[in-house]
């Protein structure tokens, strides 16, 4: 065996070796830094109050980015889920108020009521996006730009752009309840994150979403449907975004009509800096969990060290170019 050979025969060592491990787990490993790196630099980072905290705050961003995920996963891109996240949670939250100018009529409403109108609000902004996708082939950009910008008009007309406050208990305990100690709204996104793992790695349903983000015309010859699948991930994104903007407001405990104004950069940058590629077809879902992870991390820990958000704004454009021009070369080699 020749010297080239002995140098690519795959050991623990090889260029190659070293190349797939990075790609598997180089998002836990820039992880584990960045919590060592915050641990050294601010010694209230590492308490128990401050880890609730940062994963309370990544909660939302987590649901959202989960949601991002099966859409990009199909070479797709949502851009309304921030105003989606308003409109849900202030027509949720309308169901579900003390307050005589802000709710309907009849309210509050038993909480699952509430709760069931928030989801098939993002749902229906979903499916509205998906057909638009799907049916008439118009361009996931420029469909959800469109959705963006209605469901904003629609949460301003819907609340005659006043907040909507008096939650009732039961509502705002989704987003401030526990249950053994662990904020309700940890518990949710884990059983997102169980829920949406299992589809994509243990369904047909989840096989067909990365064929049809690696190769559409091959999945359409194989016979999957593809306006079908890039229908249901909208929806599927959609009623994320509703239960994220019911989440906020909950915690909150008033729904106002500027929330979620660019929650879909978060998302999109969780998804980008997990490892889910925006070609499409490649990524996971434990990546898109520890990229929220990430930026809610980066986040508390630069507030913790007295830096001003504007600075969190550039790093995190960074980490997203830096996240994009990676999965180029990783994608193209170059």
């Amino acid at each position: 065996m020749s010297e080239s050979d002995d140098s690519n025969a795959g050991g623990w060592f090889s260029s190659d070796r070293r190349r797939l491990l990075i790609q598997e787990y180089g998002i836990f490993l820039a992880f584990l830094l960045l919590v060592v790196v915050l641990s050294f630099s601010n010694e209230f980072f590492l308490t128990g109050g401050n880890i609730s905290n940062v994963l309370l705050q990544t909660s939302i961003n987590g649901v959202l980015a989960i949601g991002m995920t099966f859409v990009i996963l199909t070479r797709g891109i949502d851009l309304s889920v921030g105003s989606v996240v308003a409109l849900a949670g202030i027509v949720s939250a309308s169901f579900s108020t003390t307050s005589a100018t802000a709710a309907i009529a009849g309210a509050p409403y038993p909480v699952a009521i509430g709760l069931a109108v928030g989801i098939l609000v993002g749902v229906a902004c979903g499916a509205i996006s998906g057909a638009i996708v799907s049916r008439f082939s118009v361009p996931a950009f420029v469909a959800t730009l469109g959705m963006l910008s209605a469901a904003r008009g629609l949460t301003l007309i819907y609340g005659g752009g006043r907040p909507v406050p008096a939650l009732t208990p039961a509502f705002r305990w989704i987003g401030t309840g526990d249950v053994i100690g662990i904020p309700a709204p940890v518990i949710i996104l884990a059983v997102v994150f169980a829920a949406s793992w299992w589809i994509l790695s243990r369904t047909r349903f989840g096989r067909y979403i990365y064929a049809v983000g690696g190769n559409p015309h091959a999945a359409k010859t194989s016979g999957i449907d593809i306006g079908r699948i890039r229908f249901i991930v909208y929806v599927i994104s959609g009623g994320l975004a509703g239960l994220a903007g019911m989440l906020l407001s909950a915690r909150t405990g008033s729904a106002l009509p500027q929330a979620g104004i660019a929650y879909e950069l978060d998302a999109i940058a969780a998804v980008v800096i997990g490892g889910t590629s925006l070609s499409g077809g490649v990524g996971r879902v434990t990546g898109t969990l520890i990229g929220a992870l990430i930026i809610g991390v980066m986040n508390n820990g630069l507030d913790l060290m007295g830096i001003q958000s504007y600075y969190q704004q550039v790093l995190k454009g960074a980490l997203i170019v830096g996240a994009v021009m990676l999965d180029q070369k990783r994608t193209y080699g170059a």
